[in-house]
């Protein structure tokens, strides 16, 4: 693992996302860790949950921790797939895309419900990778 995502599990685009991320990650390079979890505390307790759900919380090996799109970038990257968002991080391009990013957070469920006609996941209906995040957690 390089990098550990933490992302809202109850959230069907950013499910979503994460479906395709653990796809494309055929090397194990990204780690999946849903901030909705009931143990999720314990199992990260320097990471707050409630500031992970309003942006992007990424973790490197070294402890590093990266947020909102500086997330996605470094883990589409490390999945081969970083031409799709790298361009987000360009210097003309960053301060705009950060604050649609911020918007889309704030937003996601709602966003969600019209694009997907669901607000929320109930019960792990939207899990990314199970078979991940268990190999993960040993």
């Amino acid at each position: 693992m390089k990098l550990r995502v933490f992302y809202d599990g109850s959230c069907p685009l950013c499910a979503a996302e994460m479906k395709q991320l653990a796809a494309a990650d055929h090397q194990g390079q990204v780690e999946l860790q849903d901030i909705t979890q009931p143990d999720f505390g314990e199992r990260f307790p320097h990471i707050d949950p409630v500031a992970a759900d309003r942006i992007l919380h990424g973790e490197t090996d070294d402890g590093t921790l990266l947020y909102g799109l500086d997330v996605t970038a470094r883990a589409w990257d490390l999945a081969g797939k970083g031409w799709r968002v790298n361009w987000l991080r360009w210097p003309l391009i960053r301060p705009v895309a950060d604050r649609v990013y911020l918007f889309f957070a704030r937003h996601r469920h709602r966003i969600s419900r019209l694009l997907t006609g669901r607000e929320h996941c109930e019960a792990g209906t939207c899990s990314p990778a199970e078979s991940r995040q268990q190999s993960s957690r040993r």
